[in-house]
């Protein structure tokens, strides 16, 4: 493998290509379900973190999937109210700042 200076999603694509099987995916995705956000939590590092373990189950997946999917990590009122003010295509700073706000 020759590496052209692609940036880092280059490397990212990569890895998860040539270490994804089974185990990792299982594994990330029982990370994913597990960690879900509470207002003790710091929302930049949670929203980091979550946003990661998805492109892990699917390379592809886009924007507005990982906006539909974090959601679901949060419990009660402070889901519905993320919905409400963020649309699905905001950025993952978006997300962070809203639930500072929250």
């Amino acid at each position: 493998m020759v590496h052209r200076d692609e940036g880092n999603p280059w490397w990212n694509i990569q890895i998860i290509q040539r270490y994804s099987n089974g185990t990792w995916i299982w594994e990330s995705t029982m990370s994913f379900e597990n960690d879900k956000y509470s207002v003790d939590k710091d929302p930049y590092e949670w929203c980091l973190r979550q946003s990661k373990r998805p492109k892990v189950i699917d390379p592809q997946m886009n924007i507005q999937m990982r906006n539909h999917k974090l959601p679901t990590q949060i419990p009660g009122e402070l889901e519905h109210e993320l919905k409400f003010r963020c649309n699905q295509s905001c950025t993952l700073d978006d997300i962070a700042n809203t639930l500072q706000d929250l």
